[in-house]
């Protein structure tokens, strides 16, 4: 029985130690997969990595390669272009030869000609001189100028006044005038009628006195100067009357165009103004 016993107990405790050992065994077996699981993945990323860094190196050498490869175009091309300026340069000083003679030959002209530096310089400080002479005179211009502008606007100033101070006295006076006006016009018809009544009466007082011919011419003469002063004098009072009138009916259009900007009618006024009788109407 105890052999029994102790056999079975070996066979447990042998199952176990092989359950264990199986056990260990595979968990060993799981961190040596999951090692070299993680080994391989640590290789292939820095492979890749790798990989990545040579591909980077192969494509900055490419990139380099053409950029060399388009500087040294350019160098061929700017070597061709400075071969064509070459040329071009020795061409053109062949070409310069000849002015560069001629420039040569005006040298030698011009330090002939500076011999007489000397008188054309003492000229242009005569000619300075009188330059500032002139630029003095037409400062002083200016001046007089200004104070005659100064001068000519204060007489326009006055020339403004006066212009007001008689429109205002023409509109009194018209006011006082307007039955002068018709006076005077009625005294001239009076005067020429008289004038022409007594040159009737000379007439036949000339021919019915039978004086001499020098008498009568010197009568005659002293009788046009005489006609001479008073027709002067009739066509004084004429202008004048046409010049009142002129002022009048001048004054009654503004008067009217006032009201009516106003928007007052003319009717208000209580009165038609008389407009100045024309001298023949």
């Amino acid at each position: 029985e105890i052999e029994s016993r102790y056999a079975e107990k070996m066979q447990a405790l042998q199952e176990e130690l092989d359950l264990r050992r199986k056990t260990e065994i595979h968990e060993v077996e799981e961190r040596k997969n999951h090692h070299i699981s993680e080994l391989m993945r640590n290789h292939e990323k820095a492979f890749n990595d790798l990989k990545s860094y040579y591909n980077d190196i192969t494509l900055n050498n490419l990139a380099l390669i053409n950029l060399l490869k388009e500087q040294v175009e350019e160098m061929k091309k700017k070597e061709n272009h400075l071969e064509k300026e070459k040329a071009d340069v020795l061409l053109e000083n062949k070409q310069l030869k000849e002015p560069l003679q001629q420039a040569q030959e005006q040298v030698a002209e011009l330090q002939k000609k500076l011999v007489h530096y000397d008188k054309d310089k003492e000229a242009l400080m005569n000619a300075r001189a009188r330059l500032k002479v002139t630029q003095k005179e037409m400062k002083d211009l200016q001046w007089e100028h200004e104070v005659l502008e100064q001068r000519f606007s204060k007489v326009q100033s006055e020339r403004d006044e006066l212009y007001q101070n008689f429109t205002k006295a023409i509109h009194e006076v018209q006011q006082k005038t307007g039955f002068k006006n018709l006076l005077l016009e009625r005294k001239l018809k009076g005067l020429m009628g008289v004038l022409e009544k007594k040159e009737v009466e000379l007439s036949e007082v000339l021919a019915a006195s039978n004086l001499e011919p020098g008498t009568v011419s010197l009568v005659s003469h002293k009788l046009e100067d005489v006609l001479n002063s008073k027709n002067a004098t009739i066509k004084d009072l004429q202008f004048q009357l046409a010049r009142v009138c002129k002022a009048h009916d001048d004054m009654l259009q503004t008067f009217e165009a006032k009201l009516t900007a106003f928007g007052i009618p003319l009717d208000n006024l209580g009165f038609k103004p008389l407009a100045s009788p024309t001298l023949g109407r």
